[in-house]
Formats: structure tokens, sequence, C-alpha cells
């Protein structure tokens, strides 16, 4: 195996530039987590990770980018500015050095501190925003996103910047229709009969979805959400209170979500999402973070449920290491 590994990559040709490497990212099945844990069914993970900024937020920010370059929208040199969990803002970081564009990433305290340092040595200019009054630490709530989109709004006037907007722009949805669901269909070789995704923006779970129904108008798509935020299958949030950071903000309504789409929801909560990606990364070896536990347990609740024996894509958002300062991996009880 490990030959044939290296045959491959001895075929890749020379790059001439970072970016060029986003996009085109395994896709693995669990058969050992599925042994263990005697399930009926396929999953096949999709490891965006191997993008370079280690999430699947890579492909969005270079589809904002080349996009705004090719309509006039934004202009050379002119800097760029975005709200982020750290995600999308890894990738605009990566994107806008390549091509010569400032950036500056807006964030709650929230969010992991990981993300922000990877961020900053990056070359991106971070601002961190202070939560709202009744936040949690390292839970991020519609409030104190609220706060960053003020923020971000002040600093888009003040530097004229462009705005990536990536819970509005379409571009974030094209990336995953044009690349991310034409990957998952050709490498699972027409044999993915559903796909379940963790909503932040959207994104993914559009974009994804758009494609796979095009192959197939059976395909199935589930929303997963976090149990403490769950608003976007119509339940009452009074409080957000969950630890999956990069979605679950108690918005009922996102603007890239195409509810057509969408066969079911799923609510996850916090230590199913836990146990998902430690299992995830002891039986697998694969070192996913906190929203690909959740996509996990979703999937494996599916497979015990209303999809048994079906073949089930999710993607491996992002890597474990920028949740080394929580809960996530702790020793300590969760």
């Amino acid at each position: 195996m490990r030959g044939n590994a290296m045959r491959k990559l001895t075929n890749l040709p020379l790059m001439s530039s970072v970016i060029e490497t986003i996009g085109n990212t395994p896709l693995v099945e669990l058969r050992q987590l599925s042994k263990v844990l005697n399930l009926s069914g396929k999953l096949l993970a999709k490891l965006e990770f191997f993008n370079p900024g280690f999430s699947k937020k890579d492909r969005v920010a270079l589809e904002m980018i080349q996009t705004a370059r090719k309509e006039g929208l934004l202009k050379p040199g002119q800097t760029v500015v975005e709200l982020t969990s750290g995600n999308t803002g890894t990738g605009l970081a990566i994107v806008c050095r390549a091509l010569g564009h400032p950036f500056i990433a807006v964030m709650s305290r929230g969010n992991t501190i990981e993300r922000a340092q990877m961020m900053t040595a990056l070359g991106a200019e971070v601002v961190l925003v202070d939560q709202a009054s009744d936040s949690h630490p390292q839970q991020v709530s519609g409030a104190d996103l609220e706060l960053v989109e003020l923020e971000t709004k002040r600093l888009v006037t003040t530097h004229e910047a462009f705005r990536a907007n990536q819970f509005e722009l379409i571009s974030n949805v094209l990336a995953h229709e044009r690349y991310t669901g034409p990957e998952l269909w050709e490498q699972s070789k027409g044999a993915i009969e559903v796909f379940v995704d963790f909503v932040g923006s959207a994104g993914s779970f559009t974009g994804v979805s758009r494609y796979l129904r095009k192959k197939s108008p059976d395909i199935r798509a589930y929303v997963a959400e976090p149990a403490g935020g769950a608003a976007l299958s119509k339940k009452v949030v009074s409080q957000i209170s969950h630890k999956i950071q990069g979605g679950g903000y108690g918005m009922s309504h996102l603007s890239l979500l195409e509810k057509n789409l969408v066969t079911g929801y799923l609510e996850v909560h916090d230590q199913e999402a836990i146990e998902a990606t430690r299992l995830l990364a002891s039986e697998e070896g694969i070192f996913g973070g906190f929203s690909t536990g959740a996509n996990l347990a979703a999937a494996i609740h599916l497979l015990r449920t209303k999809e048994v024996g079906a073949t089930i894509g999710f993607l491996v958002c992002d890597s474990g290491l920028k949740y080394l300062s929580t809960t996530l991996f702790s020793t300590q009880e969760s």
C-alpha cells in the first residue's frame, strides 16, 4: 500500500503556488470503524484537512476571491475583510497572500486560539471581538456573531475593503457544487446514496447536495445541527449551549441553505460529537475537528435508523489540530 501511495506522489506536477493544491482531497471508506460499531452500510469520509489551510473552507476562499477579481469587484492590491470562526479566515489568508491582497480576519474570542494563531502566521491581521455578556467561553452564539458582524462592517468601511461574505456570496455554494460534489461522486464511483453535513454557512451542504441530486434524484441529504442550537429545524432556541464550533449559531434562516434539498434534520449532542471524533482518530487514524465528529455521529445514527445499509458520504471538515486547547481530545472529563 505504501508503495502505491509513493508512486502516486511522484506523478504529481510541480505547482507554481500553494493555491493550486486546493481540492482533490482523498475519500476514505471507514471499514475499521464500521466493523467496531457493527454497522450495516458504508461510511465514506472526505479528508478536507488535506487542503493547505487544513479545512474545506480553502475551496470557498479561492472561489470567492477568484470570482470577485474576475468580475472586477476586487481590485488589485485591495484589502479583503471577512468574519470567520477560523477556517474561512485561514483559507482567505492563504489565497489573499498568494494573490497580493491584505486580509483582515474578524473573529469572536469564543473560537479556539489556535485558529487566530494560524491566521496570523499566514500573514493575516486578526481582530478578536469580545463575546456577548451572556455567552460561554469556547461557545459562539448568534449574539456573538452579531458583534463580529458589526466590527466587520466597520472595518470594511474604514479600509474601503472587499467583503468576502461567506454567508451571502453564491461562490460559497459554487465551490462545492463545481468541485467537492463531483469529487465525491467520482471517487465513490457513483455509489454514494446519502450525504450528511454539519451546517455553518450552508455552502457545502447546498453545493454538494445540488450536484449529487443532478446525478441521482434519489440522493438523500441531511442537515446536522448541534442539539444546543438546532434552529434550522424550527426548534425554538432561547439560549445557545453547545461546544461544536463552526455552526449552530441559533439562526433559523441561512441565505445559502436551499431547503428543498433537505431530506431531514439531525440533532447531535456535544458528547456524541466528541466520542465520534475520538473514535475516528483511534480506529481510522483520521484526526478531525468538532464538526467532523458531528457529521460522523449523524451518519452513524442514520445507519442505525433511517438509512440502514446505505452508503453515506460526509466531509472531514477540518483538522483536530485546531482544537487542542478545547476538551475535544482532553483526557480530562468532557
